[in-house]
């Protein structure tokens, strides 16, 4: 090759540079870190599709600031510290200006340092134990006091159950969920024989010994509920031995805080029908709003038969406003972002209005849902008006005098009201 020839070539090597560099510039990148393989499958890549769907629509609006959103989407594959090894790949390397992820606890928990390191920003859909707060994290699911315990107080005062089978998956979720629950039931005058408390591992399978275990304990003579915080596909065999074994919902319900519409499309309902689970949203719910989001999923997804469900509420949600608090500033810097999301208000699925608050959980209403034949949801109780979601339990000694205000003059995660002042890290 003569001089001249290599002159063009090199030019034309830079300006393939200069304009992928360009198109970078064009568009504002979108994390999705979602599990699109292993167990959580089941529960996760319908949020991935949520996102993706979102995107479409702000696409088709003009983008943002002028700019096509992109999704850059990754599969940490159920695999909990690959999560901070994509939430790395997707601010590091993809230089992504926001993340939508994450559906367990110890997924978060796994992104969270490398969130806080690299000033990431995240939205997380799905209802989690408290006992957090971060500069860095908007929780669009329920906290406990906006599921568990109204779930508890419901279970109580509407079914009568004196007897407590609170059944989890073995991670953080259910184990702090749980212990708050237990020193709730407690305050309340539950003696701790009548709480049984059992743990299993994702995607566990021989639920026959556990289910004999927990019809035994449900045979004293005292109105037993089962609070279950079993997540993933272990939910099918886990409903399945219930029917196997005879437990209808008349004898001992059971109230689920990770299961929806998508989980129980997966089998045979019949069995099912009359038990019980916690949410913010359903699909059954009627409004205008949820008409519309439903047939806007439905004719994405290509597919009638697909449902919606909880989570895809609190993504759609968190998407929203992370959109409207994006023009309001007129950039994506994650400080700014982050600070205009406060008091940020957008309609919610269920015919009301979903509003940021200081803590970075969302004000939100309550609904106990009664499964029925078809895999939809009764809502049998709600609450009379929106909850704000708490940062920390007033149930354990340890959090009951913290509080999370990310405004000025307090500025942080973990306030504690007594000392008035931040105790230790931020989460």
């Amino acid at each position: 090759m003569n001089f001249k020839k290599l002159i063009i070539a090199s030019s034309i090597v830079a300006t393939g540079l200069v304009s992928q560099m360009a198109l970078a510039a064009d568009t504002i990148k979108v994390g999705v870190l979602h599990s699109l393989s292993g167990t959580m499958a089941i529960s996760e890549t319908t949020l991935k599709d949520t996102v993706l769907m979102m995107i479409e629509e702000q696409n088709k609006k003009g983008g943002l600031l002028g700019k096509k959103l992109e999704a850059v989407v990754v599969d940490p594959a159920s695999n909990w510290p690959l999560f901070a090894e994509k939430t790395r790949e997707l601010l590091a390397k993809e230089k992504v200006d926001v993340i939508f992820g994450c559906w367990t606890s110890v997924s978060r928990k796994s992104a969270l340092p490398v969130l806080e390191e690299l000033n990431g920003l995240m939205f997380y859909p799905v209802q989690y134990e408290g006992e957090e707060s971060s500069k860095n994290v908007f929780y669009t699911g329920a906290a406990p006091n906006q599921q568990a315990i109204p779930a508890v107080d419901y279970l109580m005062n509407d079914i009568g159950a004196t007897r407590w089978v609170l059944a989890g998956t073995d991670y953080v979720y259910p184990r702090t969920t749980n212990k708050i629950l237990e020193a709730y039931l407690i305050a309340k005058g539950v003696k701790k024989e009548d709480i049984m408390i059992n743990y299993t591992p994702f995607g566990h399978s021989d639920w026959q010994g556990i289910v004999s275990d927990i019809k035994k304990f449900g045979s004293a003579g005292k109105k037993t509920a089962v609070v279950s915080t079993i997540n993933g596909d272990a939910n099918i065999p886990f409903y399945k031995e219930l029917g196997n074994q005879g437990i209808s919902a008349e004898d001992i319900p059971v109230v689920a805080f990770s299961v929806g519409e998508e989980e129980l499309s997966g089998f045979d309902t019949k069995p099912l029908v009359g038990h019980l689970a916690a949410w913010n949203y359903f699909q059954s719910v009627e409004s205008d709003a949820n008409d519309a989001f439903i047939a806007k999923w439905k004719a994405y997804i290509g597919d009638d038969k697909r449902v919606t469900n909880d989570p895809m509420e609190a993504t759609y949600i968190g998407f929203e406003m992370w959109a409207k608090a994006v023009e309001k500033v007129g950039t994506t810097d994650v400080d700014a972002v982050e600070q205009a999301l406060i008091g940020v208000a957008v309609p919610n699925l269920t015919g009301g209005t979903a509003v940021m608050n200081s803590n970075h959980h969302l004000s939100k209403p309550v609904l106990i849902g009664e499964i029925q034949e078809d895999g939809q949801f009764e809502v049998v109780w709600s609450t009379p008006d929106t909850v704000i979601g708490d940062a920390w339990s007033d149930f354990l000694p340890s959090s009951k005098s913290l509080i999370s205000d990310w405004t000025a003059p307090v500025s942080c995660g973990n306030f504690d009201v007594n000392t008035a002042k931040c105790s230790g890290q931020n989460f």
